[in-house]
Formats: structure tokens, C-alpha cells, sequence
């Protein structure tokens, strides 16, 4: 009998653990009004750098560390704009739209089963209207730490987030789509 009460309460225990990081990362993202951060992205072996903001619901500015490059999403159109080239794209055709919804992130998470990966990260895969997306948080702060997605010309893009701040004050017009040269 003492065997079976040992099991039980083992179970509850791991089960409570394990609740909790989704708990700690769901209440994290709930008190995440915006994001900035440095960013590694590997996009099929090109490497870019930069810093981003991200401001949710579903906005986003990306400045490229020694190309000019600026990525911009206002909530509704995202703008990739370098000094040879201009593509706009609805939101909604790109995985960025579900990884800017922080509550579309939460409701995921809610019902998603956890991994943790290498004792530093925890990682949700979320499929979604022919997306999968794999997000990452760190295990210590709960914070968003990455993504990796295919884009709509099926290249595999991984972004590494490091130097997270949270809830910074931000420019009123910085999401605001740059024009077409």
C-alpha cells in the first residue's frame, strides 16, 4: 500500500513541476507588453544579425546589422525593405503573424505538451494553417529566446534571441511601414 501512496504523490509532484513551467511562461508572456532584443537569424545557412522590438498584438521592427535591411510589421502588413528591394506581405501569409499573437501563444501553449532540451530551454511545436513553428524559452527566466519556421518559400529560418528586455519604452512611429523607393 505505502508503494502505491509513494507512487501517487511522486506523480503529483512531477506533474505539479511540470504544470509550472507552462504556468511561469504563460504568466510571463501575459505581463509582456513588448520585447527588445539582439538576434541571431539563420536562414539555410545565412547568417544576419541585428536588434528587434517587438510590441504586441503582432508588431514588429528588425534592424540588420551591416546590410541596411529593416523588417517592419504594423499588425496587418509586413515589410522586408533593403537598399535594392521592397516586399510587402500580409501578415497573416507569414508565421510571424501566430509568433507576434502572444494570446495566440498562450492558448497554444495551454494545451501543448512541453520538451525540455538540454536543461536550458523549453520548446512548444505548434502546428498551425500549414505552419510549424517551434518556440523557445529559457528555462531559468521563462522569457521567448527563439522561433524557427519555415517561410512561404519553404527555407528553414532559426532566430536566437539574447539580450531580452522587457516592457522598454518605445517610439511612438516605429512600426509604421517604411515607403516603396
Amino acid at each position: 500500500m505505502f508503494k502505491y501512496i509513494f507512487i501517487f504523490i511522486f506523480l503529483i509532484l512531477f506533474s505539479n513541476s511540470y504544470a509550472s513551467n507552462k504556468e511561469k511562461i504563460i504568466e510571463k508572456l501575459q505581463n509582456t507588453e513588448n520585447l527588445n532584443f539582439n538576434f541571431e537569424q539563420n536562414i539555410n545557412g545565412k547568417i544576419e544579425n541585428g536588434n528587434c522590438t517587438i510590441q504586441y498584438p503582432k508588431k514588429i521592427y528588425c534592424k540588420y546589422i551591416n546590410n541596411n535591411k529593416i523588417l517592419v510589421s504594423n499588425g496587418k502588413s509586413f515589410v522586408i525593405k533593403t537598399e535594392s528591394s521592397f516586399y510587402r506581405y500580409p501578415l497573416e501569409k507569414t508565421p510571424l503573424n501566430l509568433i507576434l499573437d502572444k494570446d495566440f501563444l498562450i492558448k497554444k501553449i495551454y494545451d501543448l505538451k512541453e520538451k525540455i532540451l538540454d536543461e536550458s530551454y523549453i520548446n512548444f511545436v505548434i502546428i498551425e494553417d500549414d505552419n510549424e513553428i517551434h518556440v523557445f524559452f529559457d528555462n531559468e527566466t521563462f522569457n521567448l529566446i527563439g522561433w524557427q519556421t519555415k517561410d512561404m518559400y519553404q527555407n528553414i529560418n532559426v532566430t536566437y534571441l539574447s539580450s531580452i528586455e522587457v516592457n522598454q519604452q518605445i517610439k511612438k512611429n516605429l512600426f509604421k511601414l517604411p515607403a516603396q523607393n
